[in-house]
């Protein structure tokens, strides 16, 4: 991707004053061995009280009046799609400003240091193919005619069947190929001592500055995990179908808001609250909220609960934190 993918406006649609606060990537000087020590230490929610650890998570959990089986599989599918991002590189083309704005976009005085920082992010559209044809998915067909994972890419003999997927983050996260060329994803990280299931092999499709979203593209051509994968994204589509039909006419009543991320860059972990205000930015829309986040929690997705939009294409994801409110990127209702 050459500089001219990172957009300055939301895809034409809208260009507008981003009224920043503090955005909530992680940082570490000491790698992720120190990680642990900023989520003891975490001045924004101290011990953490109104985070549930997704490996101990229950139907019980969700709040009055929302204990519906339909909510709660439907939460314990986006916990399965989050993911969290690791990046190790500030690209030299950050801006200093938010677009149309003179509030410091994050890390510009900090342009190519490399340490650790995280965030969350969130994987959609799984498609698996051979030789370039898909054999199961959404996205007809592929750029490439073998698999372009790390592996595969120094082999002479490169797997002629791979899976593909899409993974939402924000922009402030990774901001363009050059940090993405230093990213890597990691999944299913439950618990402490989840395995290590990650890729490192990521790029970037659409990075927009003044929506703050951006969509990375990752490749694997292991079966199991790309089947685990797969099966996943199907559920989440018959999931998804359920509680968009049930919350939709209530969404503005109960507004119901929930977020799963990996706060500190830590182990997964859901909240929630409600959504207080829902501001027009142009074509765009995004929401204020009380559901809590950390740093480490920038770019994963913010559920709304009854303004799931067709497949996660169009979501919210977390931008930052202002006035004791919390709030997401520009994205269509």
């Amino acid at each position: 991707m050459d500089q001219s993918s990172v957009n300055s406006d939301c895809n034409s649609l809208c260009v507008y004053t981003q009224e920043t606060g503090d955005h909530e990537t992680q940082e570490s000087e000491g790698g992720e061995a120190d990680l642990c020590k900023h989520f003891v230490r975490c001045k924004k929610n101290p011990g953490h009280k109104q985070f549930i650890p997704i490996d101990t998570f229950t139907l019980k959990h969700l709040p009055e009046g929302h204990q519906d089986n339909d909510l709660y599989e439907y939460i314990k599918v986006i916990a399965d799609q989050t993911v969290r991002v690791n990046v190790k590189m500030k690209s030299p083309h950050r801006p200093k400003f938010w677009t149309d704005s003179f509030q410091h976009y994050p890390f510009y005085n900090m342009r190519n240091i490399r340490n650790l920082r995280t965030g969350s992010g969130r994987v959609l559209y799984v498609n698996k193919y051979q030789d370039k044809v898909r054999k199961d998915g959404d996205i007809p067909c592929s750029d490439y005619k073998k698999c372009w994972c790390r592996n595969c890419e120094d082999s002479d003999s490169p797997s002629n069947i791979w899976w593909e997927f899409y993974v939402h983050t924000a922009t402030h996260v990774v901001f363009d190929e050059i940090e993405a060329e230093h990213v890597t994803i990691r999944l299913f990280y439950n618990r402490d001592d989840s395995p290590a299931f990650s890729f490192d092999k990521v790029n970037v499709v659409n990075a927009n500055i003044a929506c703050d979203l951006c969509w990375l593209k990752c490749v694997t051509c292991d079966k199991t995990l790309g089947e685990k994968m797969m099966k996943i994204w199907k559920n989440y589509k018959i999931v998804w179908k359920n509680v968009a039909t049930k919350y939709k006419k209530s969404r503005d009543i109960h507004k119901l808001t929930f977020i799963v991320s990996h706060p500190h860059g830590c182990s997964k972990q859901v909240s929630f609250g409600q959504w207080k205000d829902k501001l027009k930015v142009g074509a765009r829309t995004k929401f204020t909220y009380t559901t809590s986040t950390c740093p480490g929690s920038s770019g994963a997705y913010v559920q709304c609960v009854g303004y799931n939009d067709v497949w996660g294409r169009f979501g919210f994801v977390h931008s930052g934190s202002k006035a004791g409110l919390n709030y997401s990127c520009a994205g269509r209702v």
